[in-house]
């Protein structure tokens, strides 16, 4: 039996990256996924993607920052496939800047995405968890979001509220059934990272005790396995995916 045989998921951010492999390890396992994206062009490409290997999938675009669109990607899912057992709430976008320069603008962007979408997300997929009486949500943090990163008050201000709204939600939904968790991924080999020169990438491996940047399959393991029954009783978790930089 595979770890997810028969569950639907929705991942958001699911056309590349992280999100892309998180969507590829949950349908190895048996889900059926729908990627969940902003970009058509490149949602549309994972499907086909994910499609050619044998894989149930379907991209949704949705703009999470937009709860409209929130609610037409879950009554769609629904509709579909009848339920929403996991919801991974992986979309995240960037505007660095440091404090003296960031604008209202790039600082309102950062939030409405990374924060306020996380709660569009999760609240829209409720009713459909709690008729089941079981459910998982997973929501992606950041390690910057725990020690704050310089040129990232946005970024960073979001992520850290994600632990305490996963927390918050834990306790209120537990008695639901559904599992509230939260990922903390440190500095992880994906586009973002790409444009970092190397000598900065080569400073961070340096802060990292295992000499390495985190890959995308690490994150999407981490997915997995709070996605998974094999986590039925890990509630209210943050759980760190970060090479140790934290120790």
């Amino acid at each position: 039996m595979r770890r997810l045989q028969d569950k639907v998921a929705i991942i958001t951010g699911a056309a590349n990256g992280i999100g892309l492999e998180a969507a590829s390890t949950f349908a190895k396992e048996g889900a059926t996924v729908v990627i969940a994206d902003f970009n058509e062009e490149k949602g549309l490409d994972s499907e086909r993607e994910l499609s050619a290997k044998g894989f149930t999938c379907k991209f949704i675009q949705v703009n999470v920052a937009e709860r409209d669109s929130v609610n037409q990607l879950v009554d769609r899912t629904v509709r579909e496939y009848g339920k929403i057992d996991i919801l991974v709430n992986n979309a995240g976008i960037t505007r660095d800047a440091m404090l003296s320069k960031m604008t209202l603008l790039e600082f309102q962007q950062v939030i409405d995405v990374n924060l306020t979408g996380v709660f569009h997300c999760t609240q829209a997929v409720l009713p459909s968890m709690v008729a089941q009486g079981k459910g998982k949500i997973i929501s992606t943090s950041s390690v910057s979001g725990v020690y704050g990163n310089v040129g990232q008050t946005n970024y960073a201000a979001a992520k850290a509220a994600i632990i305490g709204m996963t927390k918050t939600w834990a306790k209120e939904l537990a008695r639901k059934g559904i599992n509230v968790n939260a990922v903390v991924p440190g500095f992880t080999e994906t586009s973002m990272v790409q444009a970092v020169p190397d000598k900065v990438i080569d400073k961070m491996k340096e802060q990292i005790p295992m000499q390495r940047l985190g890959r995308p399959e690490d994150i999407a393991n981490a997915y997995l396995f709070l996605a998974s029954d094999e986590s039925d009783y890990v509630n209210g978790h943050a759980l760190h995916v970060d090479g140790g930089i934290m120790m």
